[in-house]
């Protein structure tokens, strides 16, 4: 795959390459792509194709109604119910975003007819563990079907593995003002409440998949760990999950009402529709409404935004289906019994920053600029701990360093120090395997464990390298998120011992070629960061 310096996160997890030549190297054999029987689902039938290894999987199933026409930024609604069997081979269309990202699959397709959801099972009977993943992107792009998040693994470990499409950036989360009326008292969430639907749609109908409804892990990355941050606040998703895993996406908040309401506003001021006018709302073509964006975020203060995501089109408080942030100030009650894996990556801040060519000429005076700018009252001594925990980094590496640990780490950190103090179990990891691609400039990077989790590695052998490496941390990620679905507890024989997370001792697994255990890694850093 070549890079250049400029490219984004979304631009390097890729597993297809432009000509659409699919990079994997697994040997499939015997009865892949038959038919599978016919599934009576509570929608309508449906038949999905035999993998690699028996696996079962039924993608682009309908759980929702098409969000488009009247439907536009209101909470989703039931789908119309079929007889005619409908054949589950291929994803369906991901959500309106840019185009043009590297790691797309060729055959991508997107819409604002993008509620469809995946299964991969190992078999249609039984009551087995069920993970449903939402995938990263922030809550502006990405896509459930791409190569990376495929189920066929977690499937044949006992898994039945769930993965969705929902409503991104102003699609998703344009919250109207009050004159809408009461069916768009929640637009702001309208994305998250896709979650919510593909949820309930698990409870109804997983066990005809092999599943078992009563033991339901969410779990997703970046902007797909964000969504189960404030799952674990919505009242409407309560019951619906048993269990929760967070990768470098803590969310501790949301964008404030007053905000949300006035890009809502602005926004259709800038489409030139009138307040209530669902009709002319309607009729507004998808890609104006997408490119309308910016001059909406554009026309309204940023103070308002109260620092969620730097602003614009993201999920907001309510009052009812958030009533507040899940984790501000401390952890919402309904979480309380929700065991928890949390952690981050060593070097979240190297994705963000490959096409900053200022970093490579940076000095030490930068470098203590920039921490000045972020932690006035503690700057020397952040500063100094920075460079202590990091030997042998530029200034310029010192400076991604802090943007990674300001982004990602402390939250998490934050995160997990609530949600402990609840009494369910909290796991924290840290991930520090550096990738040797790219001239080793990501290191261990935002979103470079995902295919270890996913046991996916042989799809993006570019991103990941070449040798035993990636196999080696995925022997030991994946059985860790396989065991903590099926009993609540990641412990397996591939690693130490990881005991659970608390605030006095804060032992982290750091997932390595060779993994270990720490109590409070980087500590001194935290203590400045958290001051």
């Amino acid at each position: 795959m070549k890079v250049n310096s400029g490219m984004t996160r979304r631009a390097l997890l890729g597993s297809v390459a432009a000509t659409g030549a699919l990079v994997a190297t697994r040997a499939y054999a015997g009865n892949v792509g038959a038919a599978t029987d016919i599934v009576q689902t509570s929608n309508g039938p449906v038949r999905g194709r035999f993998e690699w290894g028996g696996v079962q999987a039924f993608k682009g199933m309908r759980y929702a109604a098409p969000p488009v026409g009247a439907l536009r930024f209101r909470p989703p609604q039931p789908v119309q119910k079929w007889t005619q069997v409908a054949d589950a081979a291929q994803f369906g269309t991901a959500a309106i975003q840019s185009d043009g990202q590297n790691d797309m699959p060729f055959d991508e397709q997107h819409s604002e007819d993008c509620l469809f959801l995946n299964v991969w099972t190992p078999a249609l009977t039984g009551r087995k563990p069920v993970m449903v993943w939402l995938h990263g992107g922030g809550f502006s792009s990405g896509a459930a079907g791409r190569p990376t998040y495929w189920g066929d693994h977690f499937a044949r470990d006992g898994i039945v593995l769930v993965s969705l499409n929902h409503r991104l950036n102003v699609f998703g989360y344009t919250q109207l003002p009050e004159s809408w009326g009461p069916d768009y008292a929640s637009s702001g969430l309208a994305g998250m409440l896709d979650i919510v639907a593909a949820l309930q749609w698990v409870r109804a109908n997983i066990a005809l998949f092999g599943g078992d409804p009563d033991n339901v892990t969410i779990f997703g990355e970046s902007g797909g760990g964000m969504k189960v941050s404030l799952l674990l606040g919505m009242p409407s998703a309560k019951g619906l999950y048993h269990k929760a895993i967070i990768q470098s996406g803590a969310g501790l908040d949301a964008t404030p009402r007053k905000y949300a309401q006035g890009l809502g506003g602005a926004l259709t001021d800038v489409l030139g529709v009138k307040a209530g006018d669902v009709a002319a709302l309607a009729a507004v073509d998808t890609q104006k409404i997408f490119q309308a964006q910016q001059a909406a975020i554009d026309a309204v203060a940023k103070s308002d935004a109260g620092g969620f995501l730097m602003g614009g089109f993201n999920p907001s408080v309510d009052g009812k289906e958030l009533p507040r942030g899940p984790f501000a100030p401390e952890a919402t009650a309904m979480a309380a019994n929700i065991p928890l894996i949390i952690g981050t990556n060593k070097d979240e801040g190297t994705m963000f920053a490959l096409g900053d060519k200022t970093l490579a000429t940076a000095t030490d005076a930068d470098f203590e600029a920039a921490v000045r700018k972020d932690y006035p009252k503690n700057a020397a001594g952040l500063a100094s701990a920075l460079r202590a925990a990091h030997p042998g980094y530029s200034p310029g590496d010192l400076i991604v360093a802090l943007n990674g640990a300001r982004m990602f780490w402390i939250n998490s950190v934050t995160l997990a120090e609530r949600k402990s103090r609840q009494g369910a179990p909290v796991w924290m990891y840290r991930m520090d395997r550096e990738l040797p691609t790219l001239g080793g400039r990501l290191k261990a990077g935002h979103a470079t464990e995902l295919s270890y989790v996913f046991g996916t590695y042989d799809n993006i052998r570019d991103f990941v390298g070449n040798g035993p490496e990636p196999a080696r941390m995925s022997a030991q990620m994946h059985p860790a998120w396989v065991a903590f679905a099926k009993t609540g507890n990641p412990q397996t024989a591939a690693i130490p011992a990881w005991p659970p997370y608390d605030p006095a001792r804060r032992q982290t697994m750091i997932f390595n070629l060779e993994s270990r255990v720490e109590s409070d890694p980087h500590g001194d850093i935290r203590k400045f960061m958290s001051a």
